[in-house]
């Protein structure tokens, strides 16, 4: 085992940090946290707001699946504003071509709802047609509750009874002899366009929520052009089939722009449970503030008691699970972007408990829209808007001593309403809006090194978005809907992460600020 050390030196506005990070060379270990939510109030239903998109969406006016006719599209959810500090152009090279087709599969407008872009073909593929190995490891050591987070080696393993190629892949290869589409090299990463069956969400979906559990990927909530939904939806990430299960209990309201965070308890003899925990978010004008939690396993919904002072009402903000503590940070409120920091004890599942934290240091400039990604101790936050202006830094926020540190990196690359999604040493931004238009470009940061990095990728590209949601699972960044200014989608795209490409990979490391 080989050992490197590295640093690098940063400072805010009133506080120097020395980043030294210790890495070794080790398996792949790779996590998954993907957290979007707007948070300026849209009281006026009857016009579409000119304010960003990085708080601002177009107003709805409906709750649930009662749907009118569509909303007058706007021409630009950005209102653009000078910042100092002038934007790099994309860092990562699209081999733009045409969406994959073949005899065998069927791809649909990104315009049409889910419900009606499924296959022509009469039934979904078998279930170990997608199969792949994969493991869960890095457990937050705790008598009830663990992190949840998807691990996966980058060099795709398949099992035994999973000898097929999965018909995304099969497209790809029978079509890379044309003349017309460059074949794409192993080393390369490579996006292509899912075919999905089955019952999937009737209208397309932007700041909705997703959360990986074993091969079920839970979709809840989240909006299309004017109207919000509490509807749950699971994709079979095995066979790429939709179901629309039925639940119990009180179920949260409509809503987008909330956080769901995935928690999984020991529930003796053996048995774990799996709960999404929801907060926040809004509908319209409205904004909330309560907690309702999702057991997975019984599909049944529940709103409870909390101890200790909430948080305000808010969108836009993010949550991270840090043993047993949801930490939020961030978002907005209507009037104001928040900069605030609260925890949600969850080791008593019967009596959580809210406090509020202030962590030492100088925090962020406050926003929404922006992302967070847990690395053991250090919540790495990124990007985000005021409302005013997209933002480029990096803050990272160590739980352990309670302070916030700004990391300064070598490029300037504003993003709001990007996903971001830990892969080994790496965070994947992909996708969001930079100030003046919606990207398509898929971000390296090195947490190694805290700089950006650049890779080659080929295939089909989606399209220019934000307000999307992306996870990893089995060596691929999956990602779900979002919005470009006026078409809220509702494709899935894969990103195939080819081992080459970005190895060597550095999976045991530490991040150090002194």
């Amino acid at each position: 085992m080989s050992q490197f050390t590295s640093s690098s030196t940063s400072s805010g506005s009133n506080h120097a940090a020395t980043i030294s990070t210790r890495f070794t060379h080790n398996d792949l270990n790779s996590s998954s946290i993907s957290t979007s939510s707007a948070f300026q109030r849209d009281d006026d239903s009857s016009t579409v707001s000119e304010l960003p998109e990085s708080p601002t969406l177009p107003p709805e006016t409906s709750r649930g699946e009662d749907f009118g006719d569509m909303a007058q599209l706007p021409k630009s959810p950005i209102r653009n504003k000078p910042v100092d500090l002038q934007p790099i152009p994309a860092t990562s090279t699209f081999q733009q071509q045409p969406h994959l087709t073949s005899p065998s599969a069927t791809y649909t407008s990104s315009t049409q709802p889910m419900e009606r872009a499924r296959s022509a073909q009469s039934a979904p593929p078998s279930r170990s047609s997608h199969k792949h190995n994969h493991s869960h490891s890095n457990s937050i050591s705790n008598k009830h509750i663990r992190q949840v987070a998807s691990h996966n080696t980058l060099q795709p393993r398949r099992s035994k009874r999973s000898a097929a190629i999965p018909d995304h892949m099969a497209a790809a290869l029978e079509l890379s002899a044309s003349p017309n589409v460059p074949p794409a090299p192993a080393a390369g990463m490579y996006w292509s366009r899912a075919v999905t069956y089955g019952r999937g969400p009737s209208r397309p979906l932007r700041a909705h929520t997703i959360n990986l559990i074993g091969e079920q990927l839970f979709v809840f909530g989240g909006c299309d052009i004017k109207t919000c939904f509490n509807s749950l939806y699971v994709l079979d990430m095995d066979t790429m089939t939709w179901s629309k299960p039925k639940t119990l209990g009180q179920a949260p309201p409509p809503c987008r722009a909330h956080s769901s965070t995935l928690v999984e308890r020991d529930l003796g003899s053996g048995k774990r449970g799996h709960y999404l925990y929801i907060f926040g978010g809004g509908d319209g004008p409205n904004y909330f503030n309560d907690l309702y939690v999702l057991h997975t396993d019984t599909l049944t919904w529940s709103k409870p008691k909390c101890e200790g002072t909430p948080p305000s009402p808010r969108r836009a903000h993010t949550t991270c699970l840090w043993g047993d503590r949801i930490v939020i940070v961030g978002g907005g409120d209507g009037a104001r972007a928040l900069s605030d920091v609260h925890m949600l004890d969850i080791a008593d599942p019967g009596r959580p408990r809210w406090t509020q934290i202030k962590p030492l240091g100088t925090p962020p400039i406050a926003r929404g829209y922006h992302t967070s990604n847990l690395v053991k101790d250090k919540l790495i936050v990124y990007g985000g808007s005021d409302g005013h202006e997209c933002f480029s830094d990096v803050h990272i926020l160590d739980l352990a001593t309670n302070r916030w540190n700004q990391i300064e990196l070598d490029r300037i690359v504003p993003r709001l309403a990007h996903s971001a999604t830990q892969v080994g040493s790496y965070i994947f931004i992909i996708g969001g809006h930079d100030g003046s238009r919606y990207s398509n470009d898929v971000l390296l940061l090195n947490l190694v090194t805290m700089s950006w990095e650049q890779r080659k990728i080929y295939g089909g590209a989606p399209s220019a978005r934000g307000y999307h949601a992306a996870v990893l699972h089995d060596s691929r960044l999956y990602l779900l809907g979002g919005y470009d200014g006026k078409t809220v989608f509702d494709d899935v795209y894969i990103l195939e992460l080819s081992a080459s490409s970005y190895l060597p990979q550095i999976t045991n490391f530490e991040i150090d600020l002194m």
